[in-house]
């Protein structure tokens, strides 16, 4: 059967809230309705600096959809505070699609939910292939959604009403979605391990994201950079180019991409000299017109890091901060090595059997963590500590454990 295309919202194109006004009546009418509360998010990631939410997407039977501009709310703070919209709509269970992408922009304006659905996470432990917010759709409720404008600039104001059409049926069907995940869960036995995942997103939702060690060291085509004077020009590169993206809030690679930064740093590498205008203008990421704006700061970067004595020379690589990839034990510690070729084929095997990613039936980092540098012999009730210790839900250690006593030994 042909899906049919979605277009225009059901009851129409909902105005923007945006005023002290409009948000009391969203609060009231969201308030008023009743079921879960189907939520979205928009940001402007690769536009802007941060990851904030530039539109929120709420729906709820007897309320309707509404759109929430939290940057109307914002009052010269870096956040809209909206933690009185949260008080009403706390006791509902949200609907969210990839919730994990969506929650730390959502505390940022402090909306966290007590319960949640995830769509998405709903759909891996049942092991559907596609698990796109659209081809979910299509699959449960034949139905698809145009999805041109999810990687738009969505701090643009106004927003076209084509983009809030967009917004707003992204949130249309999620309840509908969620009511035939919940019988296909059922069906499958799988429906209380989805619950004791949503409940640990729930856990976590207020948590702030670890800031990554050297971020610098993510610089695409970082490979291809060799000694520690390459190295660091990316880091004095990589740290201008990331004081200004913060200063004008754009996103770093609108001002200047990787592979200049790295092209830049090998040529440095072979001349042991920095460039001069000329030479940096050679380069194409320079010739943008965002780069070249600011060529003073890229010159006064180099200098600086071919100014570095020998020893302040960032390292090629960071010290481990946990376990090596295991394909590095063979020689160190072989007998790990040994339980690990054993175990991992065994989870795979077993994911297999469940119908579900084995990165859903157990963190490859929890399992790496087990088995580094691990006892010859262990029980389940040490497993089952470990577990606990890492975040293992119970219904992962009662599917896990068992496998890794037998494969263990």
């Amino acid at each position: 059967m042909t899906a049919t295309l979605l277009t225009e919202p059901a009851d129409g194109i909902p105005a923007i809230t945006d005023t002290p006004e409009a948000l009391a009546d969203t609060i009231a009418a969201l308030a008023a309705g009743s079921g879960p509360l189907a939520v979205d998010t928009e940001r402007a990631q690769g536009f802007r600096y941060t990851g904030k939410a530039y539109l929120i997407q709420l729906r709820r039977a007897g309320a309707g959809t509404h759109l929430v501009d939290p940057i109307a709310f914002e009052d010269g703070s870096e956040r809209a505070d909206l933690s009185a919209l949260c008080v009403a709509v706390e006791q509902a269970e949200w609907i969210l699609h990839a919730a994990s992408q969506d929650l730390p922009c959502l505390a940022e304006v402090k909306l966290w939910p007590q319960t949640l659905f995830d769509t998405e996470l709903a759909a891996r432990l049942l092991g559907i292939p596609r698990v796109n917010l659209g081809a979910l759709m299509e699959e449960a409720l034949e139905i698809t959604l145009l999805k041109e404008h999810s990687a738009a600039d969505w701090s643009r104001r106004p927003l076209p009403p084509e983009w809030l059409a967009y917004a707003a049926l992204d949130v249309e069907r999620l309840d509908d979605l969620r009511l035939w995940l919940i019988d296909q869960l059922e069906a499958a036995g799988k429906l209380d391990w989805a619950y004791q995942e949503f409940a640990h997103l729930v856990a976590h939702a207020k948590d702030v994201p670890a800031a990554p060690a050297d971020p610098w060291r993510r610089t695409s085509g970082l490979h291809a950079v060799r000694s520690g004077l390459g190295l660091a020009v990316v880091r004095a590169l990589w740290q201008a180019r990331d004081g200004l993206a913060r200063e004008l809030d754009r996103g770093p690679g609108r001002i200047l991409n990787d592979r200049a930064i790295t092209e830049v740093a090998a040529m440095v590498e072979q001349t042991k000299k920095a460039p001069t205008r000329l030479e940096l203008r050679k380069v194409r990421g320079f010739t943008m017109r965002s780069a070249t704006r600011h060529e003073a700061v890229w010159l006064d970067a180099i200098d600086q890091a071919l100014q570095l004595p020998r020893g302040e020379l960032p390292p090629r690589q960071l010290a481990a901060s946990g376990p090596p990839p295991p394909r590095s034990w063979e020689s160190r510690w072989p007998e790990s090595f040994a339980r690990w070729s054993r175990v991992r084929p065994a989870l795979v095997e077993r994911a297999e059997e469940l119908q579900l990613p084995v990165e859903n039936l157990i963190s490859p980092d929890v399992v790496k963590r087990l088995l580094w540098d691990s006892a010859d012999h262990t029980d389940a009730r040490y497993l089952t500590e470990r577990l606990e210790e890492f975040g293992a839900r119970p219904w992962q250690r009662d599917l896990v454990i068992p496998v890794l006593l037998e494969a263990w030994n």
